[in-house]
């Protein structure tokens, strides 16, 4: 767990290696293929890249027709401005369709940090996920990043990729069995469960030890797919008797709202929130800028207690 990898460089790294595979994979990107990594794509395959310049909306649109026309298309940007900018193409011409995009949203979050409110999106999950037939994915780390992506790839449908900017603890192994779809247990516990989601899961591993060290045993899950999310881990999480959900994303609509849907008609349980909490951010530290928004391990750590 000592290796630190941010996810949208194992995206890069994973582009290339299916890129080697699959000749009918095209990679888009919105001027900003060195901070989304698909210029590691460009350097290797520079007649299936596409710069489509600072113009978000005609980036998703021209994804739509390429893979209308058969091809697998990747298109990356900033989340703000996947989500944000182009949401009305995305849910029109890409999710009505079921056209064959994927569109890879780097620097989602709080932990963009020093970019400020403008650029820190909390909505994207709870967007992506109201779009009939839209998966999606907001991978915990960088051997995740890279098997779900080939998983992505192999879908045929649209689908959301969440990935961020700072680099985080590696926690999987490389050959983990690591499935879109269904969601991982990283560690046991019968007083409550932790379900977590994208950079949040390393909070959430270390809040379980020092709820461990206070004699506390709870369990960890890695829902590294938010939508289809994985009804039966939720079910039999719930028998502990209380769930928190961690998110780096606002509490309404995403993680929390998708764990409380099935909760709440399936298995009724006591339940807290961890994530932004209906604000926006602002310019800062990535570390500072999470303890004061309240999505560090102590806040997951007090939120647990509160249930118990």
């Amino acid at each position: 767990m000592a290796e630190k990898m941010a996810t949208r460089q194992a995206y890069g790294k994973a582009l290339v290696e299916i890129g080697k595979e699959n000749p009918n994979l095209v990679v888009m990107d919105a001027d900003l293929s060195k901070s989304t990594m698909t210029a590691e794509f460009k350097k290797v395959f520079p007649e299936r890249f596409l710069n489509m310049g600072i113009a978000e909306q005609n980036l998703y649109a021209s994804a739509c027709g390429i893979a209308l026309s058969g091809k697998v298309v990747c298109a990356s940007t900033f989340a703000m401005f996947a989500a944000g900018r182009a949401f009305e193409i995305i849910r029109n011409s890409i999710g009505y369709t079921r056209a064959n995009v994927k569109i890879c949203a780097t620097h989602a979050g709080i932990t963009v940090g020093e970019d400020g409110a403008s650029h820190q999106t909390f909505e994207d999950m709870a967007l992506m996920r109201t779009i009939p037939g839209m998966v999606v994915v907001n991978p915990c780390d960088g051997v995740s990043t890279m098997a779900l992506m080939k998983q992505v790839v192999e879908h045929n449908g649209p689908c959301y990729v969440r990935l961020g900017r700072a680099a985080v603890p590696v926690f999987y192994e490389e050959g983990a069995d690591i499935r879109l779809g269904k969601g991982n247990w990283l560690r046991r516990g019968d007083r409550a469960v932790i379900v977590a989601t994208g950079i949040m899961v390393s909070e959430a591993m270390t809040a379980a030890e020092e709820l461990s060290a206070k004699g506390i045993e709870v369990g960890v899950i890695d829902m590294h797919t938010i939508k289809p999310i994985d009804e039966d881990i939720l079910i039999e999480a719930a028998q502990t008797g209380a769930i928190v959900t961690a998110e780096e994303h606002s509490v309404i609509g995403g993680l929390g709202g998708a764990v409380a849907e099935v909760l709440c008609q399936k298995k009724p349980v006591k339940m807290a929130m961890v994530g932004q909490k209906d604000t926006f951010g602002e310019s800062g530290k990535p570390d500072e800028l999470k303890a004061k928004y309240g999505m560090t391990a102590a806040d997951i750590v007090k939120a647990v207690e509160g249930l118990l």
